[in-house]
């Protein structure tokens, strides 16, 4: 059995996009997968439901629960005897334990003690997941500091214009994988949506899971209406509260949620076809462009905790990702 620690140093770097991923490819392998998500505090605080474990609970079909697979441990004590005996419970009869890690950074960049504690610990491999910029370089030194531990590195979020090139761009660590931007893993679902603009969802809460992946603005003339709604599938339509024409054109195409700005609940007629096709309306008190400005502020932050979207990410890990390099550096 070992475990693969997947860290960052970055909120939403992808860290349980990568896990999951990894965990559903070694499962479909015959593998059995096990997943450990340790939180070290200064504090022991209330057992609170972590959101992310709880999601790859569901992708590998585990039977512990998910307070053992997140287990809050206290600073006070043996941290690394604490550490093992939650590693314990949950890594029993599994080959690989994946193992996602907090990764805070100490001026300078390096992690915190926290994050060598649990590899060390464990004796496990370390995936670092570095989100795409122009100064990728510069960070080799800090992925070092997990020293004989680490086994590479994935960029993820790549412009696809960069994806061959990328290669060229680092040396001295090995990268395990290079994932494009994907309009489909980086989508809001409609309840992500929802909250991000403090809206209220007036109809079909049931399809508050569905995935948001384009977005339209109703501001044209209604002849053109149902042609211009017609250009996109699976969208979000930003429409002014006084504009019954233009909802009732976009609830004719393939429309995820209709966002209504202005604070006023749509007429009968808008809500009622809603109902008949099963699209959630989203009531928004702000006018038309703080509305639209507030998806802008949104876009990328959904949260990778969504089912629908494991599909496309195992088409992209099996395209970009090099599972021979990690079947190696964990001697599977």
């Amino acid at each position: 059995m070992v475990a693969l620690y997947v860290t960052s140093p970055y909120a939403g770097a992808g860290k349980t996009a990568v896990c999951a991923g990894l965990g559903r490819h070694l499962k479909g392998e015959g593998k059995k997968v096990g997943f450990f998500k340790p939180i070290i505090s200064e504090i022991k605080s209330p057992e609170a439901v972590d959101s992310d474990a709880e999601f790859m609970k569901q992708v590998l079909a585990l039977k512990e629960p998910v307070n053992s697979l997140c287990p809050v441990i206290g600073r006070e004590g043996d941290i690394t005897s604490k550490i093992k005996e939650a590693y314990a419970r949950v890594s029993k009869g599994k080959k690989v334990v994946i193992v996602e890690g907090v990764w805070r950074q100490r001026p300078g960049g390096k992690p915190i003690e926290a994050s060598r504690q649990v590899v060390e610990a464990l004796e496990a491999r370390v995936i670092v997941v570095e989100p795409y910029s122009e100064e990728l370089s510069t960070a080799v030194a800090i992925y070092k500091d997990f020293g004989e531990y680490l086994l590479g590195v994935v960029v993820n979020k790549t412009p696809r214009s960069r994806l061959k090139h990328l290669y060229n761009q680092l040396s001295g660590v090995d990268i395990l994988g290079v994932l494009p931007e994907d309009r489909v893993l980086a989508s809001l679902t409609v309840g992500e949506l929802a909250e991000h603009l403090g809206g209220e969802i007036l109809n079909n809460a049931e399809k508050s899971a569905e995935l948001v992946e384009s977005f339209m603005l109703g501001a044209m003339s209604v002849d053109s209406g149902l042609d211009y709604f017609g250009r996109k599938d699976n969208k979000a339509v930003v429409v002014r509260g006084e504009r019954p024409d233009m909802q009732l054109a976009a609830l004719e195409t393939s429309t995820r949620c209709l966002v209504v700005s202005g604070g006023a609940s749509p007429i009968h007629a808008v809500l009622r076809s809603a109902d008949d096709k099963g699209i959630p309306i989203i009531l928004t008190k702000g006018d038309i462009n703080s509305t639209v400005n507030s998806i802008e502020l949104a876009l990328g932050k959904g949260r990778f905790n969504q089912e629908k979207k494991l599909p496309r990410l195992g088409e992209i890990m099996e395209q970009q990702f090099n599972f021979q390099a990690l079947y190696k550096g964990l001697n599977l």
